[in-house]
């Protein structure tokens, strides 16, 4: 007799859409590094193409016109709206196909553009044009650290609508127990996100554990909230991603939680945390990882969540890291801005080059990667590919255009706001069509609508000063 829960489910291919993300193996390390190469590249070259109409710098400006400035204010939206058109056009679309139909293309638009990116600089270097906005002061670190975190966040955005699709490569899907994939990197991209700019890398006293509740509050409620919609739609959950109850946000409220109550100088971060990344791979090989990977779970509330729980050990321990590198890289040098750029560009480089070497060596000597585990070689290997990402946009100095676009600068003021839209946007899709079915076309024009109406989104709070902010 069919169980009577599952005719009454809002989600009637639930178990269909879990087992196309289940028992996946990824991609190589080669393929994330070059998806992580040329997603940024693509910003860089949108700058040096210009149609800027309006400056980001003065929106906020030009949305705060009184009354009698309708007229200006008007001009001012539309041109506004024209340069989203335009990013759109050159940023986000190359990054659907780049991730769809163009997915095994990877070599070679890695060298298309690198070709241009080095045209490019060769413009910038030798000839006297400079696009509109260009001899304006800019910091480069703090621009790159932008660029990088709006990013990452709509990468994310992208993917977890995408993966349901099947123009989305699988390879590009989370692992089911070790192996190297892009969407492996979401949470913990959020933890490195976060941290190289955290109260801790700044050397700002967090507050205690008063502080640490009311941060990381927020958080736990939309774990909670995520739960409890899931559960109420019957919304498809890979149970050997986090567990039967925990998710993306509880890892997030935990480390927050640890980070905020425990106040040490960030100089000694990078100690701790290599300590504790250490101690808890030392356990992995002594049998953790064994418990972690099994399918048996017993009935208390740790043997369900084992996988969520236990790899708060592994994220703490990238936070800490993470830390440790901002502070040094962006906040303890006292040189001039010219030159702490010059040696914090350096630096960057110089780490993500031995963050990828370290990762090589670990998933080969120690125990290759594991998202699920978040053992110490996946801790690396996002790190290396977020400096990676970074690295190139600390380039942005020698191209054309080097300040942010139109449409960075919107997702830049509400990247909460934009990814919880899309948590939404993503639910709303699967709840509503059969995601499995659907051709390539449909899916690829499912994702264009669905970025679509997230820069609108982002764009039209951003032109009106909205911002969503909780802490």
């Amino acid at each position: 007799m069919e169980d009577s829960s599952s005719t009454m489910s809002f989600n009637t291919n639930k178990h269909l859409k879990e087992q196309f993300v289940s028992n996946l193996t990824g991609s190589s390390m080669l393929e994330i590094f070059l998806i992580a190469f040329v997603t940024p590249t693509i910003v860089l070259l949108r700058r040096g193409i210009g149609f800027n109409f309006v400056s980001s710098c003065n929106i906020t400006q030009s949305s705060s016109k009184k009354d009698d400035d309708v007229l200006v204010t008007e001009k001012s939206l539309s041109s506004f709206m024209v340069s989203i058109a335009v990013d759109f056009l050159f940023m986000i679309i190359p990054a659907l196909l780049i991730f769809t139909v163009l997915s095994e293309w990877l070599h070679e638009l890695a060298l298309l553009s690198t070709f241009f990116l080095l045209f490019y600089i060769f413009v910038r270097r030798y000839s006297t044009f400079s696009s509109p906005g260009s001899h304006q002061p800019l910091d480069t670190a703090r621009k790159a650290i932008s660029s990088f975190r709006v990013s990452t966040m709509f990468a994310a955005c992208v993917c977890i609508l995408a993966v349901d699709f099947q123009i989305f490569p699988r390879k590009f899907a989370k692992t089911e127990t070790y192996g190297t994939s892009w969407m492996d990197l979401g949470v913990g991209s959020f933890v490195v996100t976060n941290a190289l700019v955290s109260r801790q890398a700044r050397n700002v006293y967090s507050g205690g554990w008063k502080a640490a509740l009311q941060s990381s509050g927020p958080l736990i409620v939309l774990g909670f909230l995520r739960l409890l919609s899931t559960s109420g739609v019957d919304y498809q959950v890979h149970v050997g991603e986090y567990g039967v109850h925990w998710n993306f946000f509880f890892t997030l409220a935990a480390v927050s939680l640890l980070s905020s109550s425990i106040n040490i100088h960030p100089q000694y971060c990078g100690i701790l945390g290599l300590f504790i990344l250490i101690g808890y791979q030392i356990l992995l090989v002594q049998g953790l990882n064994t418990y972690l990977l099994s399918d048996v779970r017993g009935m208390d509330i740790i043997s369900q969540n084992k996988e969520g729980i236990y790899s708060i050990f592994g994220y703490f321990g990238m936070y800490l890291l993470s830390v440790h590198m901002g502070y040094q890289l962006f906040f303890k040098n006292n040189h001039s801005a010219s030159r702490r750029d010059s040696l914090t560009r350096k630096g960057v480089f110089a780490i993500s080059l031995l963050l990828w070497l370290l990762t090589l060596v670990l998933d080969q000597y120690v125990e290759e990667v594991s998202r699920r585990m978040c053992n110490m070689a996946y801790v690396m290997l996002v790190l290396a590919v977020n400096f990676e990402v970074l690295a190139i946009f600390m380039l942005s100095e020698f191209t054309p255009g080097n300040n942010f676009t139109v449409l960075e600068d919107a997702f830049n003021q509400n990247q909460l706001a934009s990814f919880l839209l899309a948590n939404l946007l993503t639910g709303l899709v699967n709840l509503s069509m059969d995601t499995l079915t659907a051709s390539s076309i449909q899916a690829f024009a499912i994702l264009v609508l669905y970025t679509s109406v997230l820069c609108f989104f982002a764009s039209v709070t951003h032109y009106y000063g909205f911002r969503l902010k909780f802490w």
